[in-house]
């Protein structure tokens, strides 16, 4: 039963609405260093509280916070609220506008065992202890994780949809697509999200560094305080149904650096577990369809080859695991390519510096072309109901398995767990009141 709350959030002063495109930020880890130094280079930008830089840059985030708050550059919503939150944009190769829609509220840092909410891969622990001290530091998440329900009915869209005919916000962003954000204060309404959701689990797609280091604030913080309430409890999420039709996950494929041996030795290795067959122009990989399961593209520098697992090998392949993750082409390529023809073990992938995740099929290709790259695999990204599948099976996905496009903006919507700033009687908001 997953507990959402509404938020008192902070936001940027209305005075510079019309700057909001200049002073929002993407997640850190999406962007170029080119466009990162650009955020910096604003010092209003959310950027300078969400992902600070210099030596001690917690210390400096606080800092800067303090004073935004002080010089009236943020301002508190004193009424909590939900905040409608509407994503347009195109996918490569279609003329139609998609709308992703959602609401961003708060929610309880429920740890993994509770099981209401479910990730679909494990957190480094370095860079959790980076989020971590910033929200010690702060107490305050500039940006939302992205998590999803399951909700066929749609019983939250006409809600979301009649609060959009007055949108607050309406900004294109760094990915050109357009963002529309509109707030409910309604409590009825309100109630009736927090009623839904609270029969629902939520899986994270989005953010798990973040979650984790506010999973591990709320263990830290428990017992601290008598109110019913307790700040350090939440975190701010952003909420998209994955029953809608327009949830897109793009590929995230593979680059291999340091080959030791030749490309023919690799493929004369590799044609012990997959079928290689040679391919014209690797500038067609992007739009190929990978429709058979364990089939992936081959760059080398000068070749390009289809590569497909063959038949008899599958029921080698992942024995620990449960049939969902089994027939991933993730988990087929990483044991059988990554483990069992170029001997590195799964445990030591994720770390590895042999193997390196990139979304951009332009820049695969460059890596390999300019040398910098062995080679490169080409993979098809994963459906909706494949994610569904692992998560709900209590299982994780393969590293890197998922890219959810387009991103949510940091610095749209903000959140408070300092408990002074986060204090309200929610429970109005689940006591039915006459309308």
């Amino acid at each position: 039963m997953a507990e959402i709350l509404p938020i008192k959030a902070w936001r940027y002063n209305d005075s510079l609405a019309e700057k909001l495109d200049t002073l929002t930020a993407p997640l850190f880890d999406v962007v170029s260093e080119r466009q990162r130094k650009l955020l910096y280079e604003n010092p209003l930008n959310s950027i300078q509280i969400s992902v600070p830089s210099g030596d001690n840059p917690t210390l400096q985030a606080k800092k800067t916070l303090e004073k935004w708050k002080k010089e009236g550059i943020l301002k508190q919503d004193m009424i909590p609220g939900i905040y409608i939150y509407y994503q347009y944009f195109r996918v490569a190769g279609e003329h139609d506008e998609r709308c992703r829609k959602g609401f961003i509220i708060q929610i309880k840092a429920y740890d993994w065992d509770e099981k209401e909410i479910l990730r679909h891969e494990n957190t480094i622990v370095s860079a959790v202890g980076d989020r971590m001290d910033l929200l010690k530091e702060t107490k305050f998440q500039a940006s939302p994780t992205h998590g999803l329900y399951e909700d066929p009915d749609f019983q939250l869209e006409g809600f979301m949809d009649a609060a959009m005919k007055s949108p607050i916000y309406e900004l294109e962003d760094y990915q050109g697509v357009r963002e529309v954000v509109a707030l409910i204060h309604d409590a009825a309404v309100i109630r009736k999200f927090l009623e839904v959701i609270k029969s629902k689990k939520v899986i994270l797609a989005d953010g798990h560094h973040r979650l984790q280091s506010a999973i591990s604030y709320r263990n830290e913080n428990k017992g601290q305080t008598e109110k019913e309430w307790s700040a350090s409890d939440f975190h701010l999420m952003y909420l998209t149904n994955a029953r809608g039709n327009h949830i897109q996950i793009l590929p995230t494929h593979r680059l291999f650096y340091h080959l030791d041996i030749s490309e023919a030795e690799f493929l004369e290795k590799l044609g012990d577990w997959f079928e290689i067959k040679p391919f014209s122009d690797s500038e067609e990989l992007e739009q190929y369809a990978f429709h058979t399961q364990g089939k992936f593209g081959l760059v080398f520098p000068e070749n390009c080859y289809l590569i497909g697992l063959k038949a008899d090998r599958f029921r080698e392949l992942n024995q620990e695991k449960p049939e969902p993750v089994r027939k991933l082409d993730l988990a087929i390529l990483h044991d059988a390519l990554f483990q069992r023809v170029l001997g590195i073990p799964l445990s030591d992938q994720r770390m590895s510096e042999q193997i390196a995740y990139e979304r951009n099929f332009s820049r695969c290709l460059s890596e390999v072309r300019n040398g910098k790259a062995s080679f490169a695999v080409i993979t098809r990204e994963l459906e909706m109901e494949q994610v569904l599948e692992v998560c709900n099976s209590g299982e994780v996905l393969p590293q890197k398995s998922t890219f959810f496009y387009p991103k949510a903006l940091g610095g749209l919507v903000m959140a408070s767990i300092d408990q002074e700033e986060f204090d309200f009687d929610y429970g109005a908001f689940f006591r039915k009141t006459e309308r």
